[in-house]
């Protein structure tokens, strides 16, 4: 009980402290969208350029193309070399990278907080004036391809979750990696990577947001100086998300080169964005601490310390998502015990939530998780910069950030049992048994 109140203690001191830092909002005439985020805790800054295109965008032609431009955003533009904007940001003490994911695309730099002009005239020159050079294009695409094969091509577990993603999430453009498929991806050619840039990279289909040691009188002048002057251009339209029909229950089984058996469960949930009951994001969010939200979860007392059938185990929900979201379950099992008994055993867990309600002990317990998590992951400058970034570019309100607690509050024990009801059915749900291959015969 005692861990219990100093976790909440420290949740409150911190939303309290968050609740008191200053964001400002506003819109340049050219479509570019300017959050900025006031913490005077300490001297830095950090600066993040979002943009409305992931590879969920990619026709199925052109996988990976998303990701390959966000390389080619650190490879010159008219007033710099290849490499130059890295060496300037680490001359001043500076850091930078950038990711790309599914829904969004978002580069960032870090500074101590008198840098902030350098890191706005930089990102403001990629952003208007990059250079695509077609032997650059093709050196970089040779990095790429290198990264797929270190990363997925000879990871037999990446691959298979690789595969098992195509199968999970069909009809979407989610089903394919975001780093791309290895034969498409080896065929990208610079114009595409121009058109992409062309198309998406323009002030109207970006959020700027600056965190830190900042005022929006120092801010605001400074980015108007910079981005002002850059035409809004235009972007293809991007479909409005709703959630998918069941798509029936899907089912693979892989044999791989990996070192012990494993059992993939995914189903499709709504996300935030997609749901049309949004308490069902917050309701969703606490039946995945139910089943994994620290030692006293269901499954780690049940599957893993109790009846000893799994050497691992976990369930997630990943609902900040523009489309779709998934709530997964993984397993490794024990020796001796099949990946049949483990299926069924967290098949089981599901039937017992969507029966038996938790108890008022279990939320609080599991509410006081999901608060602590949620609030110690953003608590950081580069940390709000992530939040406010990712609400802005899937389209909702950066206040649902201050919102949350309110919301997981209101969360009951009907509510956990009714989404299990919902949307943890055979219809939404993929499976994969991943087993280790045998060897040949001699």
């Amino acid at each position: 009980m005692r861990q219990l109140m100093v976790a909440l203690a420290a949740i409150l001191w911190s939303l309290t402290a968050r609740a008191e830092l200053p964001t400002h909002a506003f819109t340049l005439d050219n479509g570019l969208k300017v959050l900025i985020r006031e913490d005077h805790r300490a001297s830095v800054v950090t600066v993040m350029v979002w943009f409305k295109a992931g590879s969920i965008d990619e026709a199925p032609y052109e996988t990976g193309l998303a990701h390959v431009l966000e390389h080619m955003m650190f490879k010159g533009t008219e007033r710099l070399g290849p490499g130059d904007f890295s060496k300037l940001v680490a001359r001043y003490g500076g850091s930078d990278n950038a990711f790309t994911s599914y829904d969004y695309t978002a580069y960032f730099q870090q500074y101590e907080a008198s840098r902030l002009p350098l890191a706005l005239e930089l990102e403001a020159e990629r952003l208007g004036n990059l250079k695509i050079d077609d032997d650059e294009f093709y050196r970089e695409l040779q990095v790429v391809l290198e990264e797929r094969r270190t990363r997925t091509d000879d990871n037999p577990n990446a691959l298979a979750w690789e595969k098992f993603q195509a199968v999970a999430r069909p009809g979407t453009g989610y089903a394919h990696p975001i780093i791309g498929w290895r034969s498409l991806l080896a065929q990208l050619q610079p114009e595409q990577a121009r058109s992409w840039y062309d198309r998406f990279y323009v002030p109207g289909n970006a959020t700027l947001v600056v965190a830190g040691d900042v005022t929006r009188d120092q801010v605001e002048p400074l980015v108007r100086r910079f981005f002002s002057d850059l035409p809004a251009g235009t972007t293809p339209p991007r479909p409005i998300q709703t959630v998918n029909p069941a798509a029936g229950e899907r089912r693979l089984d892989l044999a791989m080169a990996v070192q012990v058996p494993a059992l993939y469960m995914l189903y499709n949930v709504p996300s935030l964005v997609t749901a049309e009951q949004k308490q069902d994001f917050y309701a969703l969010t606490m039946l995945a601490g139910v089943l994994d939200g620290g030692m006293s979860a269901r499954i780690e007392t049940d599957l893993v310390r109790g009846e000893k059938l799994v050497a691992g185990a976990g369930a997630s929900y990943s609902g900040i998502q523009r489309g779709d979201g998934t709530f997964t379950l993984t397993a490794t099992p024990n020796p001796g015990v099949t990946l049949e008994q483990v299926e069924q055993a967290l098949r089981e867990q599901i039937k017992t939530l969507q029966t038996t309600l938790p108890s008022e002990d279990e939320m609080a317990r599991v509410r006081a998780g999901v608060l602590a998590s949620q609030v110690f992951e953003k608590d950081s400058v580069m940390g709000q910069a992530m939040e406010l970034g990712m609400l802005s570019t899937l389209g909702l309100d950066i206040e649902l950030a201050e919102q949350f607690e309110e919301q997981l509050g209101k969360v009951t024990a009907e509510d956990v049992q009714r989404v299990a009801r919902q949307w943890l059915i055979r219809e939404r749900l993929a499976v994969a048994h991943v087993v280790p291959a045998q060897e040949e015969e001699q």
